[in-house]
């Protein structure tokens, strides 16, 4: 079997169907069978960037697909490396990259969705999502106390989240989702799936090395102690939200390598469905191509 055909399948192994309940202890945070080393694993990571810049350029000229890369997980999981490695071969101007942190008060008085649309990608434009709208249903869902900043009408104390908030908070996202697709964004999510242990062997790598103590939060270190509770509100949202329009992917994250080589994948398998190719030029444009190249040839 080639690499190809076995990435291909092991992927699809981690692709969330939709409905289907899931339990995150069901797939790995670290693989131990995997199709190559991690030396072999860079070299590959380097030539799919290759072509992964080589299909970003084609989107751009092709005009009329976005795209839409979504990525979560729990803390310290690799999200900043992944967008750092897998897109470094890509044009900047035609990638843009957005982080939400906690929203304004000016977010706060817009729909949760506000923030997010001004930061979508256009035509030809590859977007990243490093947390996003699901945020929505992950911080709000361990911590149904901020919901009550965004002053939604008829929901004035905590107990009023209940089973069917949730379940209309899903559908307004799938909604979202399908309408940025059937207006040509493809849309690609992926959960880092990080061991709590590893976690916390990062977390002290932060402390430890001065050079990363700026990435150390405490306010990180004190969502820890929420870990089954962010492990249920992800398995919920993936159940919920994982479409054929939009997938979701649990990534192993323990091996930030490995995890890297498996989203450059996922990205190189679906743009390459695209069949995307740069536009044909018309006999008229071939004309006045030949008549500029031959003035500027008689330049003196």
């Amino acid at each position: 079997m080639s690499l190809r055909k076995e990435m291909q399948m092991y992927l699809k192994s981690l692709k969330i169907k939709n409905g289907k309940k899931i339990s995150l202890n069901d797939f790995d945070t670290n693989y131990d069978k995997k199709m190559v080393t991690k030396e072999d694993g860079e070299n590959i990571l380097k030539n799919g960037i290759e072509h992964l810049a080589e299909l970003q350029d084609k989107l751009y000229a092709d005009d009329r697909y976005s795209v839409l890369i979504v990525l979560q997980a729990m803390d310290a999981a690799g999200k900043d490396g992944a967008i750092k490695h897998v897109m470094r071969g890509f044009n900047p101007q035609g990638v843009k990259v957005a982080s939400f942190k906690s929203p304004s008060n000016q977010e706060l008085d817009h729909d949760y969705f506000w923030r997010h649309y001004k930061e979508l990608p256009g035509k030809g434009e590859i977007g990243i999502f490093n947390r996003s709208h699901y945020e929505n249903v992950l911080v709000t869902k361990v911590h149904p106390e901020f919901l009550l900043n965004e002053k939604l009408p008829g929901f004035n104390s905590v107990e009023k989240f209940d089973k069917k908030f949730w379940a209309k908070r899903y559908k307004q996202i799938n909604r979202f989702e399908k309408n940025l697709y059937e207006n040509g964004t493809i849309i690609l999510k992926f959960f880092l799936h990080v061991s709590k242990d590893e976690q916390k062997k990062r977390f002290l790598e932060r402390i430890d090395n001065p050079n990363k103590n700026w990435k150390f939060s405490l306010a990180d270190a004190k969502e820890r102690k929420y870990w089954e509770q962010y492990q249920q509100a992800y398995e919920d949202m993936m159940k919920a939200t994982s479409q054929d329009y939009a997938p979701w992917y649990v990534l192993p994250a323990d091996d930030k390598w490995f995890t890297r080589i498996c989203i450059g994948a996922v990205l190189l398998f679906e743009l390459d469905k695209l069949k995307l190719k740069y536009p044909n030029v018309s006999e008229e444009m071939k004309k006045q191509l030949l008549l500029a190249k031959e003035e500027l040839l008689s330049e003196k």
